[in-house]
């Protein structure tokens, strides 16, 4: 064998460039499967792992925090608008920001790296009930998600994440309902005096 033509783990280039194209045809022939049977995966927030904080700025300049949410649900979805699957999903995100309301539940939609005149703009076409932050330099998504979009962590009313939802999720659907009701019937926590 030539030892131009082979790599360092001893394959023939060619025969190393069929492993790989099979490698990577059988993942996304099992991804497009697996999209197939589910537009997303719910992961715990493992235990360990620290809460990040998350503060930042709404369309208007205003800064929103997620400490000042304590006491109630918090959905935080990580979302861009050249993502598909975020924009099919924020009709129903909508619809659970409004309806949520009085229940104790706060959405925030986590925009991903555009420009705020781009967020305004879409905000206005979309009719976007929930509040939109921007992630300017996309810190927030890298401490709080995969980095796959769209990614949405449910934080109960103690401020500890319940879990992430890795993909779409219809928000006012039952499965949507079976995650958020217990966060939904936790007691409110007590503020700690100063």
């Amino acid at each position: 064998m030539d030892a131009a033509r082979t790599t360092p783990n001893g394959l023939a280039r060619p025969a190393r460039r069929r492993i790989i194209a099979h490698g990577l045809l059988a993942c996304t022939t099992l991804a497009f499967a697996d999209r197939a049977s589910a537009a997303h995966v719910v992961k715990p927030w493992p235990e360990a792992r620290p809460v990040p904080a998350l503060a930042l700025d709404d369309l208007d300049g205003r800064t929103w925090r997620l400490d000042a949410a304590l006491g109630k649900v918090v959905v935080v979805n990580f979302w861009a608008t050249w993502c598909e699957p975020c924009r099919l999903e924020m009709p129903s995100l909508s619809a659970l920001a409004e309806s949520g309301r009085t229940s104790g539940l706060t959405v925030v939609a986590v925009n991903y790296r555009e420009p705020a005149a781009k967020m305004r703009e879409f905000v206005d076409s979309a009719t976007l009930k929930a509040r939109v932050l921007l992630d300017a330099d996309g810190d927030a998504a890298t401490q709080w998600t995969p980095r796959v979009f769209p990614s949405t962590v449910v934080v109960g009313r103690d401020g500890r994440p319940a879990c992430t939802v890795v993909g779409d999720l219809d928000w006012v659907g039952d499965e949507a309902k079976r995650l958020l009701a217990p966060l939904l019937a936790a007691p409110v926590p007590k503020r700690p005096t100063p």
